[in-house]
């Protein structure tokens, strides 16, 4: 605030009639005034008018020169700037992070002769000699059994691919968890709950710094790749928001400015979904309805616009090879019936429940991590549970390919060449009729083969995601979701494509599945089952349908999406109130206020605010009264993060309101600069300084640092409307008054403890200052 405090001393300088005038030492602003401790709440009004003030500097000095409009037409650009460059860079990193994800995954099974940096895939497109029936099988791929043993059949060579795909998985893991420890803690886990905090306006300082952005992209890979039951997804969100936190230095406009710099973040967190899906307005969705807590016009657009930077950026990265940014695109057009809609409801109530069930066991295998010795080894439980992970996977084969792979498969279609178990059906002579579609058909004995590990593999995914999720590796939770949920829907798919087969005269499938028609696209099932169970596990609705459908393609299938998505929302809120991102946030304490939560009770501010009746009193400081040693003492015994500033101890009556931390600056800033000033100098907040008496120390003036408009209510103000004007100020204190008299304060960790406490949780459970 260089140019509010400047306009206070062209008052003093003057100095009203023959006043001796003060040296001023906050002519040029101290560094540090104005900024914030870790681990606090920053005071979004306070930013606000920053920002205000520097415009209107800006504004009235570029109509002065020719040099000063450009500076503020390069002012204005910085914005869009700095989003196109977030959108390159998250871009850029989220295309190698699916090139190398891709290939450390096919290493656990096999390694390319014509160089080992292939993955399966590429290896085999460069080969002569695949046919198209055998296309996994290639000279130039070796499986480990063919180069250890020399041979991929019988029970050794089974057993040495076994043990091989273990070890890899092993080693990758502990790779991970080695990285994350020794050089960024912070990178583990998902990151959403984390960001959505800071975006509320919480400071956790090198959650968005250089280390965690390096580390995180390389255990991510890792982690992927180690066949662990977590997806890149949520990950990705808090990549792309290290890398607009990362690009905000170079713009002073956003590296001064903390709720400029949150704007950027919201932006960024649509490019992580907007790269993670190829889903750029989806993102922007996301960003709007899960993650954000202060979305201006401005910011959509600037989202908007990063996103598809991003994606552009990915689309010619083009990391999967077939040229779409969408990870599993489906062909199906064929139309859905109305009475499937049963179905669809059918799975997303299974989607609600999943997802109520998933929060309920995660949350409480969390709090045991964090209450028990299984915390203090969190090596150890990455490589058990990747182990356990390995072992039980690799048998399976719908669990040993890579999530995006099998749910790939699973909302696949099936034509007339799949090699897949899945289209194992049994051939009916086919007509070829003028549409591409196949008619319904009986399943062959691979599709029961198939169903019988799906069901297995969908019993498997359930339970070991909730021990993977939140471990000390990056983990997402998109993927492991869309997984169970397509499991589901292809089993239930499958299973009515086969009723209709059998069964056409039914009352429900009479009149439109004629016999030898194509009916039931089991992929569809897939599709929605996936939605469902995510909707159930983040209660995401118009993003996630939006998310959806740019991430297969699958334009006719938007009311099948939005049916499931919005029962399994109702099912699962009626089950738990509150998302997997929320549920953590509440886990670890983060001063998070939920602005989708009511505010129910019936009580007052007098109720909420301190001190309390039986507390000392509140600790104040007079606008003229006190000297430097005073102050310093009352910092020193307490750990308030600022004090009221009164008229006097007797009046109460309000003036102002500093932060603890500017105190502390600019006493050491005068100590050090302004000669004289020793512990007897008295403080002054107010606007003339009285004549001193002789021979007494030069006083020193902090009206400067001092919030002359702190927000004020009156101790019979009722508390909805308090945590209102919190949310929607995004206020750090509020100070409680009657009649006039300062009363107490109410602090932003006050109203969430109260909260806690109404909501019968132990109020301690905030841990953050």
């Amino acid at each position: 605030g260089k140019y509010t405090l400047s306009t206070f001393y062209v008052l003093l300088r003057n100095g009203p009639n023959g006043v001796p005038k003060l040296m001023d030492l906050l002519d040029e602003p101290v560094p540090g005034v104005g900024t914030y401790e870790d681990f606090n709440t920053i005071d979004w009004v306070r930013e606000k008018s920053k920002d205000r003030d520097r415009h209107r500097e800006i504004a009235t000095k570029s109509k002065e020169s020719t040099l000063a409009l450009m500076k503020s037409i390069s002012d204005a650009f910085s914005g869009w700037l700095l989003m196109l460059l977030v959108g390159l860079m998250a871009g850029a990193l989220a295309g190698g992070i699916d090139i190398s994800a891709h290939w450390m995954t096919d290493l656990k099974e096999g390694v390319c002769l014509n160089g080992f940096w292939f993955n399966h895939e590429h290896c085999c497109w460069n080969s002569n000699e695949t046919t198209f029936q055998e296309r996994d099988k290639c000279p130039n791929w070796k499986s480990w059994a063919e180069l250890i043993v020399g041979t991929n059949d019988g029970p050794f060579a089974y057993i040495m691919n076994y043990v091989m795909y273990v070890c890899w998985a092993l080693l990758f893991s502990f790779l991970a968890v080695s990285l994350v420890r020794a050089f960024a803690p912070y990178a583990c886990g998902s990151g959403i709950p984390e960001i959505k905090t800071i975006l509320s306006g919480f400071i956790i300082r090198g959650y968005l710094g250089k280390w965690t952005l390096m580390i995180k992209t390389i255990t991510l890979v890792l982690a992927v790749s180690s066949g662990l039951s977590l997806g890149k997804e949520g990950p990705l969100v808090h990549v792309a928001c290290c890398c607009g936190n990362i690009l905000c230095h170079l713009f002073t406009k956003y590296r001064r400015n903390e709720a400029k710099r949150r704007e950027v973040l919201s932006a960024a967190a649509a490019v992580g979904v907007s790269v993670a899906f190829g889903a750029p307005i989806g993102g922007v969705l996301f960003s709007l309805e899960e993650v954000s807590y202060y979305f201006p016009l401005k910011t959509l657009w600037r989202s908007f616009f990063a996103a598809l930077v991003a994606a552009f950026t990915l689309r010619s990265i083009n990391p999967f090879g077939n040229s779409r940014l969408v990870l599993f695109y489906v062909e199906f057009h064929s139309p859905w019936h109305l009475l499937e809609l049963i179905p669809f409801v059918l799975l997303g109530i299974f989607g609600g429940i999943w997802g109520a069930f998933f929060i309920r066991a995660n949350i409480a295998w969390c709090r045991r991590r964090k209450t028990t010795w299984l915390g203090h080894y969190p090596v150890l439980e990455v490589l058990v549970v990747t182990a356990v992970t390995a072992l039980l996977a690799f048998p399976n084969s719908y669990t040993r390919m890579s999530t995006s792979e099998l749910i790939s498969e699973l909302f696949n279609d099936c034509g007339l060449l799949d090699s897949s178990q899945l289209c194992n059906y049994a051939n009916v002579s086919v007509t070829k009729s003028s549409s591409d579609a196949l008619p319904d058909r009986p399943a062959g004995q691979d599709v029961y083969t198939a169903m019988w590990q799906l069901s297995l593999a969908l019993v498997f995914k359930m339970l070991i995601t909730v021990v993977t999720f939140g471990m000390k590796v990056p983990s997402g939770l998109f993927i492991p979701s869309m997984a169970v949920g397509a499991i589901a829907g292809r089993l239930l798919g499958v299973g009515m494509e086969q009723l209709a087969y059998y069964h056409h005269d039914w009352v429900i499938f009479r009149g439109w599945c004629s016999p030898g028609a194509d009916c039931i696209t089991p992929g569809l099932y897939a599709m929605v089952g996936a939605t469902a169970c995510l909707g159930g596990v983040t209660r995401m609705t118009v993003s996630l349908v939006v998310i959806m459908f740019e991430l297969t393609g699958g334009l006719e299938y938007i009311v099948p999406l939005m049916a499931a998505t919005m029962t399994s929302k109702w099912v699962a809120d009626a089950l738990g109130r509150e998302g997997i991102y929320e549920a953590h946030i509440r886990l670890n304490g983060y001063p998070f206020l939920e602005p989708k939560e009511e505010f129910s009770h019936k009580t007052l501010a007098m109720d909420v605010m301190r001190p309390r009746r039986s507390d000392p009193p509140l600790s104040v400081i007079t606008q003229d009264g006190m000297s430097v040693e005073e102050v310093e003492s009352l910092i020193a015994e307490t750990s308030y993060s600022g004090f009221p500033v009164v008229v006097s101890h007797e009046s109460q009556r309000l003036v102002g309101f500093v932060q603890r931390r500017d105190l502390v600056i600019s006493i050491e800033n005068a100590r050090q600069r302004q000669e004289g000033v020793v512990s007897a100098s008295r403080i002054f907040f107010t606007e003339y300084t009285p004549p001193q008496p002789p021979n007494s120390p030069p006083p020193l003036k902090l009206r400067g640092i001092m919030d002359l408009s702190p927000f004020t209510v009156t101790d019979h103000t009722a508390m909805d409307i308090v945590v209102d004007i919190f949310r929607k100020l995004g206020l750090r204190q509020c100070l409680v008054t009657h009649n006039g008299r300062l009363l107490g304060i109410i602090t932003k960790k006050d109203i969430l403890k109260h909260m806690a406490q109404m909501a019968n949780r132990d109020p301690d459970s905030i841990l953050f200052n």
